[in-house]
């Protein structure tokens, strides 16, 4: 159960309206952060174009930033973080569902080239507390990526930071559509719902 119910459809402001509409677009469902983030309509106001920066087309692709940003939040234990970002990058890029489901064994998966390893080693040790990211992560990067590139991915992570330390504080309810996803896709010794379960679901690993 959310620490904070999420605000109504019918009390929302119609600044926090139009950005409920931006991210129901881009997602797919009602997302029940944005909901809770309305209780304060500036600061949601503000975050929705931060977020149009940072999943607009880019030196990045959308497909990585998915996958980036999916283990960010699990390595930071934001689980409905984690479910979000599964199911966008399947649902809104070219990333398969099995991609998505290897995406903790992307070392030594083949679905994973020498590139991506290299983003989701460096999306890992960001997401540690304390940070995790050396030096040898950035020289791996530049191997493959510009400096304009490794930029963005540290918006990306930087972003996400913000996000699993909201959601995860929150306990925001995880939407039936990550949820089902998430629950269908990634393997259970990767993820599971926890305290952003709806109430009846929760158990034992709710923590």
């Amino acid at each position: 159960m959310s620490r904070i119910t999420p605000l109504p459809l019918d009390a929302l402001t119609p600044e926090a309206r139009a950005t409920l509409e931006y991210a129901e677009g881009s997602m797919g469902f009602v997302p029940n952060d944005v909901l809770t983030m309305a209780r304060w309509p500036e600061l949601l106001t503000a975050m929705q174009p931060v977020i149009d920066v940072i999943y607009r087309p880019g030196a990045i692709d959308r497909a990585l930033k998915g996958l980036m940003a999916t283990i960010v939040s699990g390595a930071a234990g934001c689980r409905y973080c984690q479910a979000h970002t599964a199911h966008g990058a399947a649902r809104d890029s070219s990333v398969s569902a099995e991609k998505v489901a290897a995406v903790w064994q992307f070392r030594d998966h083949p679905l994973f080239n020498a590139a991506e390893r290299a983003a989701l080693e460096f999306a890992l040790a960001a997401g540690q507390q304390p940070n995790a990211v050396t030096d040898a992560h950035f020289d791996v990067l530049r191997e493959h990526y510009t400096e304009r590139a490794i930029v963005e991915m540290v918006g990306l992570i930087a972003v996400f930071g913000f996000l699993n330390r909201w959601n995860d504080t929150l306990a925001t309810p995880l939407e039936s559509a990550p949820l089902d996803f998430s629950q269908r896709t990634l393997r259970p010794g990767d993820w599971s719902p926890g305290k952003h379960a709806p109430a009846p679901e929760r158990g034992a690993d709710a923590t």
